[in-house]
């Protein structure tokens, strides 16, 4: 099995403290962020940050499906990371200035992609799937703390 990893970012016209505290924020602005891809979300414990336990499906393709329970941590200042307790799956959320007023935002996740052909192809393209997802959720995370 090989690590398969997906990393996308934007910069966006507002402070980190701003940013990071929409997406932190699991119980309100989280869900106005999700594109079409994630559905049944759920907080189902905590809802800002650290201790957030949080649901959803994230539907990747036609046919692939992945049932997500989200352990949230805040290991450094700037920094939410989930840790999906059914897979491997671990996203991690980094906030960081980016001149006067603005943010970088970085998501990345990481995996156990499958061995074989089939992991051949999630190596390939799984990557490309999910940083189009997540491009469209900071895309979200821009219009909403620009506002």
């Amino acid at each position: 099995m090989a690590q398969v990893e997906a990393t996308t970012e934007r910069v966006v016209a507002a402070d980190p403290e701003k940013v990071f505290d929409t997406l932190a924020d699991y119980s309100g602005a989280r869900e106005r962020l999700l594109p079409e891809h994630f559905s049944e979300y759920e907080v189902r414990e905590g809802g800002d940050g650290e201790g957030t336990l949080v649901h959803w499906k994230l539907q990747a393709t036609s046919k692939r499906i992945r049932d997500c329970l989200m352990e949230v941590t805040e290991p450094t200042d700037g920094q939410l990371v989930e840790k999906d307790r059914n897979s491997s799956m671990v996203t991690t959320w980094t906030v960081t200035p980016a001149g006067e007023g603005r943010s970088r935002a970085v998501v990345t996740t990481t995996w156990k992609g499958a061995g074989g052909i089939g992991g051949f192809f999630e190596k390939t393209f799984a990557p490309k799937g999910l940083a189009r997802i997540y491009d469209a959720m900071l895309a979200k995370l821009a219009a909403e703390v620009e506002k």
